[in-house]
């Protein structure tokens, strides 16, 4: 059966482009409605209750996340577009959602719609959505909440629970203040552009502290830091300069 969809983009080229990527592309997908505008876009999703929305993040002068919340529920898979990386876009990281990049290729287009498609068949709750908006709500580090893609989950942790990762080749090892190890399907550089602001320091090309478990820093085997896990963490020759200005002056 078709997947009824509705495109939100206030771009008029923009919108015509993805109709045809979609009607020539990819014929499993029915666009049932398309709008320019929050107020527009509102109306269309109550009326048709779509199974899909192809969403433009800034959508005049409102964003994707103002129509989000005006919807009493969101019971619809989301595949956000954008022409700008920021924070918007870090949002949708954190919460391990799709989004795809301006110009939008149907190559692209067409892989993001197949993992809607999955999730539209197992018919879960969207618990990554609320963990969108609840990372925007949020105001503190210690109110926001991290989407760790596990093999068969993800899991959602507070920023604050988080002690350090470790890479492993294009995966990476969380280790949690519960001393809870867990193996991610993102690379160790995702998160490290991620947490920047968040007080995540990469030490090492295999390493991402979180600052506030540092204990000390040690001086053997050329410098590392001790985290109140008791693990000990290099400090590569590369990364020192930057361990210096975020934690303050080493030996």
């Amino acid at each position: 059966m078709p997947i009824k969809t509705i495109i939100v983009e206030d771009e008029i080229n923009n919108l015509e482009h993805l109709q045809r990527l979609v009607s020539v592309n990819i014929p499993d997908v029915v666009i049932v409605a398309t709008a320019m505008d929050i107020v527009s876009a509102q109306e269309a999703i109550l009326f048709h209750q779509p199974e899909l929305v192809l969403l433009d993040i800034q959508l005049k002068d409102h964003t994707a996340f103002d129509l989000l919340r005006r919807l009493p529920e969101i019971y619809f898979e989301i595949i956000f577009i954008t022409a700008y990386d920021h924070y918007g876009i870090q949002a949708i990281k954190f919460s391990a959602l799709d989004y795809l990049l301006k110009p939008v290729t149907k190559d692209d287009l067409a892989a993001a719609i197949l993992k809607a498609f999955d999730r539209i068949r197992q018919k879960k709750k969207n618990k990554q959505l609320d963990n969108l908006l609840d990372f925007l709500a949020a105001g503190s580090p210690e109110q926001k909440k991290l989407a760790l893609p596990l093999q068969d989950e993800i899991r959602y942790e507070p920023i604050t629970a988080v002690v350090r990762f470790e890479a492993s080749n294009n995966y990476c090892y969380v280790f949690l203040d519960t001393g809870e190890r867990l193996l991610v399907s993102r690379t160790l550089k995702t998160f490290a552009v991620m947490l920047e602001s968040y007080g995540f320091i990469r030490t090492h090309q295999s390493h991402l502290v979180n600052s506030r478990y540092v204990k000390s820093f040690l001086k053997e085997d050329g410098g590392l830091l001790l985290l109140s896990d008791t693990s000990k963490i290099p400090i590569s020759k590369t990364h020192r300069l930057l361990v210096k200005e975020r934690l303050g002056q080493l030996p």
